[in-house]
């Protein structure tokens, strides 16, 4: 029997801003039908003031315990945006900080679209560990480091082979 080439994910998303440490950026996340699919939006004001500067996404695999990805190549994303870009933060067990991640960075098309990311594509920011797929925690879309307006909706996350 072969394997399934993607697994989908039923996030359930939380909304996170810099307001957590003292920011002023504002935003929301919404659930509603955009351009005809059911989706999870991101909207908002970055600020870099009184050293803010993020919104976020964001959302726990297998209840907060980690979750084996190693038998994908990646994560996949059907987003739709402003064209803006945005960091895709993946998080590990081995992630001690809050600002500890693995990241990299997507452009928000502005129709739907599917965009797959390979694991070989995150960088590690703060941290000397290394990303290991094996020991997935959190998933997270940033708004992030620039005054900027965010507007990006998501209505599928999965792993794909």
């Amino acid at each position: 029997m072969a394997q399934a080439q993607t697994l989908d994910l039923d996030p359930q998303w939380e909304y996170v801003a810099d307001t957590v440490m003292g920011g002023v950026s504002r935003g929301q996340a919404t659930q509603e039908v955009v351009q005809a699919r059911d989706a999870t939006r991101l909207s908002g004001l970055v600020s870099l003031d009184n050293n803010g500067g993020f919104v976020q996404i964001a959302f726990d695999l297998a209840g907060g315990d980690t979750f084996d990805a190693s038998a994908f190549t990646g994560i996949a994303l059907d987003v739709l945006g402003n064209g803006e870009t945005y960091d895709l933060r993946l998080r590990t067990d081995a992630l001690t900080r809050p600002w500890q991640s693995f990241r990299t960075e997507f452009t928000a098309p502005v129709k739907w679209t599917t965009i797959e990311i390979p694991f070989t594509a995150f960088t590690a920011h703060r941290t000397d560990a290394a990303f290991d797929p094996r020991r997935l925690r959190r998933v997270g879309i940033l708004a992030i480091g620039r005054e900027m307006q965010a507007d990006i909706s998501v209505s599928a996350v999965r792993f794909y082979r």
